[in-house]
């Protein structure tokens, strides 16, 4: 018999990170946006020109990893007796949702200290910690039920 809980723990989780990607993607774009008014986003960086390739490999990975978490949570929807929805993975579901809060917050509070920072990229930083504080919520309790 498949828990009726268990399956909505993992809508649950699969719509929060649904939710926790629209707002990064909005994100990205917003930062973006002074570029469409012919202003310049370009901020004083540290990072030599030769490692931005890495930088853009590292985003990547930063975005995909949440997808793949999502697609994991949808899988264990459609097959709730299969492996994604083994205690193991509900774990990893956990483990993996804290450190993308913890990344999220050293990026709020990095934002928040900036002289001149932006207030919307402030409020969105604000809502993917928020977000990501109701994804790790989520995952516990399925992870323990």
């Amino acid at each position: 018999m498949v828990d009726g809980a268990a399956i909505s723990h993992a809508v649950m989780l699969a719509g929060l990170w649904a939710a926790w990607l629209l707002v990064m993607l909005f994100h990205v774009e917003l930062g973006l946006m002074p570029l469409f008014h012919g202003l310049s986003v370009e901020i004083q960086s540290q990072v030599a020109p030769s490692r931005v390739p890495r930088l853009f490999l590292a985003m990547l990975f930063y975005f995909l990893l949440p997808v793949l978490a999502m697609l994991v949570a949808i899988h264990a929807i459609a097959d709730p007796a299969g492996w994604s929805a083994s205690p193991p993975w509900r774990a990893a579901q956990f483990w993996f949702s804290v450190v993308y809060t913890l990344t999220n917050l050293i990026h709020l509070v990095a934002d928040i200290r900036i002289p001149d920072s932006r207030t919307d990229q402030v409020i969105l930083m604000t809502a993917l910690t928020l977000i990501g504080l109701l994804i790790n919520q989520q995952a516990w309790t399925w992870w323990q039920g």
